[in-house]
């Protein structure tokens, strides 16, 4: 029998919980490269290297890249708004703190409240589940809380730039599911975006001034294997088949999530330090996703 996809099953709340949980890793994967590969270009080589696994992945699955499908707008679209996306957050860090960028960022999982609400059939949340989605933002905000002072105009300008990011995020998760690529293979999903964004980001780079390679360490190297094989890769593909499979306004809040672990992953890796705070986010967070997804 056909499960049912017009809420969020077991099987699907254990692959986002995996989802955000390598996805906050993969913050700390950043950092511990950063000295020796300016993060746009890492984001760069890691839309290439996952590009050419698609490609070979696509070959041996036989699927058709050329298919007239009426999603290569759609996906060029898709493509830029994933790109501008990264391009956003990098550049915002220059201005803003990584803490307040957090908590801008994570205006996304509204976007896609929004723009399900507008554009997508059958999606839209009641009035528990908004509140669901505020008291997970909330945990957002407690997690950071020290982040919260009065910023200065170069930190305004950094806000805006990961505030037009988190559009960005939303955006795309949106385009995907309202338009012809919510029926196509998902791997054709992500091959658009990874195809698109391994020529924008490294000019990206290059416009934003940083340096180049400086060394490829173990270290470096582990971490550019984990970003392009795993998130790129693995994680990616998982993510826009959940979108073709679930409804966004119910995934989206799992999102908040995602800084959480990496501040986990953090302590755990780098020996920061979890407070009593981050325990209190993680409940306030899980309570809100209970709120957007209970039946």
């Amino acid at each position: 029998m056909k499960p049912d996809t017009s809420t969020i099953d077991i099987r699907a709340m254990a692959l986002l919980i995996i989802l955000c949980a390598s996805w906050g890793l993969n913050q700390v994967a950043i950092k511990a490269a950063v000295a020796d590969i300016p993060p746009v270009l890492q984001a760069g080589i890691r839309s290439m290297g996952a590009t050419c696994l698609m490609l070979v992945w696509m070959t041996i699955k036989k699927k058709s890249l050329l298919e007239k499908d009426g999603t290569l707008l759609w996906g060029l679209i898709c493509g830029l708004l994933f790109s501008a996306e990264f391009v956003l957050i990098y550049w915002g860090l220059e201005f803003t703190n990584a803490s307040r960028s957090t908590i801008f960022l994570n205006t996304s999982p509204f976007v896609v409240a929004l723009g399900a609400h507008l554009f997508i059939r059958a999606e839209y949340l009641s009035r528990i589940q908004i509140i669901g989605m505020v008291l997970a933002f909330a945990g957002i905000l407690v997690a950071f809380h020290e982040s919260l002072n009065l910023p200065d105009s170069g930190m305004i300008k950094g806000d805006i730039m990961l505030m037009g990011a988190a559009v960005f995020w939303g955006a795309t998760t949106v385009v995907i599911k309202a338009s012809p690529l919510a029926k196509v293979y998902p791997g054709k999903v992500l091959l658009y975006q990874l195809g698109v964004s391994a020529v924008i980001l490294p000019v990206a780079s290059i416009f934003l001034g940083e340096p180049p390679v400086q060394a490829l360490t173990p270290l470096v190297i582990s971490s550019l294997i984990y970003q392009t094989v795993w998130v790129a890769f693995f994680t990616y593909v998982t993510w826009f088949w959940l979108i073709r499979t679930y409804p966004v306004s119910r995934l989206a809040p799992f999102t908040f999530l995602t800084p959480l672990f990496g501040v986990l992953a953090g302590s755990w890796l780098l020996g920061e330090t979890v407070t009593i705070y981050l325990l209190c986010a993680l409940a306030m967070v899980g309570a809100g996703i209970y709120l957007v997804n209970r039946r």
